[in-house]
């Protein structure tokens, strides 16, 4: 039989603080079969949207993201952190729970009127990919679809989202 994409995330006791049960994403991807499910998962979760652009945040969403374009014969778009791009870059400062952080994109990476879908690893907040929907949005394009591989649904970080349909491979109910 054969196993769920959940029995391949590994849960972590107090991590990074006592209380915490971390879901980490690691034990998926260095997994053959794993990284499969979740990336056939994703593929899937793709049928009859139509968009012309991958976009993945930096670092997993590129690990995610890559994949995903692959199969479906699309470009991928990488969101790095601040500095990490060496063209003219389009940013977006967001709030984290203890200070902020800066994400860029090249300012060619969006044209005008293209349909995006942003493909990462986790929803929590929701901060980072409301960052990447508004260079999105600057740049002229429009997010059609995002879909994650896990989401703590405890932080409600997809109604930062608005309307864009949302996709999770796993939903964990808490934070």
């Amino acid at each position: 039989m054969a196993k769920k994409l959940e029995e391949y995330v590994t849960s972590i006791p107090d991590f990074p603080q006592k209380g915490v049960l971390f879901r980490d994403i690691t034990t998926v991807i260095q997994d053959p079969e794993g990284f499969k499910i979740a990336v056939d998962g994703l593929v899937e979760s793709l049928k009859g949207v139509e968009f012309d652009l991958i976009l993945g945040s930096e670092s997993r969403g590129f690990v995610f993201g890559a994949p995903v374009a692959y199969a479906l014969g699309k470009g991928l778009v990488l969101v790095r952190k601040k500095g990490k791009l060496p063209r003219e870059t389009v940013f977006e400062t967001y709030d984290l729970e203890y200070g902020t952080a800066t994400l860029e994109m090249h300012k060619d990476s969006v044209k005008k009127g293209q349909k995006i879908v942003i493909v990462d690893d986790l929803v929590a907040t929701g901060g980072t990919t409301e960052a990447v929907i508004d260079m999105v949005k600057k740049l002229g394009g429009e997010v059609v679809k995002i879909c994650f591989v896990m989401e703590l649904a405890g932080f409600e970080g997809r109604k930062r989202f608005g309307d864009i349909p949302t996709e999770s491979l796993i939903v964990y109910e808490g934070k």
